[in-house]
């Protein structure tokens, strides 16, 4: 299939399983094995009722797959691509029963994964052409980072960090406990690790970190031209990122301050679902 069952740590057999065993438990989709023959074979179309960016439709044709392999599926868009209200985003041809087992969980992927690209677009777009980047974080749904921050990145913003395990990311915490920001920093440059990213809210705390061994800056809460002037102090030894209650309102001011990177935790905390539907019609 299509890019994000290339996702690497993504299990979709895995996914598409599980999924599935929530909403049929023991007992199986009993109103489809009621109302529907056996034999029955319905035509869909799955289409977006609202302007949005599309996100997870590999992942909804593979819960339909996994109840009818002979599924007929013709994809009419991609994941990434901004489509119109009314946009058909694909078709489906397969047995009645399965389909409409199916449909919740495909349809609920989807809604999810493209609401969270969707929203990530606007903010993609309101700070065009200044040069910065977007970024997310893992505020995301315990169990679905993966397929989140791939959302994201069909938005047009950029991953950063997945876990706990690929950069080091010293926030105010870990100052606290360590007993400085140049010695947080010093310990993890004595543990080995490469990237070091570590949070300021001060701009007296960037000369220590830098001193130490940082290499990336988390501006964290400042207003725009507090966000100028650390940018000037750090003269591009590191990249810069702000981050802290970034709006779409305020998006545009901040990435005009020559930071490198804005992260944007509500692009997966905060995105709502998509308005996508699936209608049927015998065939």
């Amino acid at each position: 299939m299509t890019e994000p069952f290339a996702l690497a740590g993504f299990d979709p057999g895995a996914f598409v399983a599980a999924t599935l065993a929530e909403d049929l438990g023991d007992a199986g989709d009993i109103t489809s094995a009621a109302v529907i023959p056996a034999d029955a074979v319905f035509d869909g179309v799955m289409d977006s009722r609202e302007a949005v960016t599309v996100a997870g439709l590999p992942i909804a044709e593979a819960f339909f797959r996994a109840l009818d392999p002979d599924v007929v599926i013709e994809a009419l868009v991609k994941d990434g691509d901004r489509v119109k209200p009314g946009t058909d985003l694909l078709r489906l041809k397969g047995r009645a029963r399965a389909m409409l087992t199916a449909e919740r969980a495909a349809l609920n992927t989807v809604q999810h994964l493209t609401g969270i690209a969707t929203l990530t677009r606007r903010y993609v777009d309101a700070i065009a052409g200044t040069g910065a980047i977007l970024l997310d974080t893992r505020k995301t749904i315990p169990g679905l980072r993966l397929l989140e921050k791939y959302a994201t990145r069909m938005g047009g913003a950029q991953n950063h960090r997945m876990g706990l395990w690929d950069a080091a990311m010293i926030k105010d915490n870990h100052v606290a406990v360590a007993g400085g920001v140049d010695e947080a920093v010093r310990r993890a440059v004595d543990a080995g690790i490469e990237r070091i990213i570590v949070e300021v809210d001060r701009v007296d705390q960037i000369e220590p970190a830098l001193d130490a061994g940082a290499t990336h800056l988390l501006l964290d809460n400042m207003d725009p031209p507090t966000l100028r002037g650390a940018v000037r102090l750090v003269g591009g030894r590191v990249p810069t990122e702000a981050s802290g209650g970034v709006t779409l309102e305020t998006i545009r001011a901040i990435a005009e301050t020559g930071v490198t990177y804005i992260s944007v935790g509500r692009l997966t905390q905060s995105a709502p679902a998509a308005d996508i539907g699936l209608d049927f019609a015998s065939a």
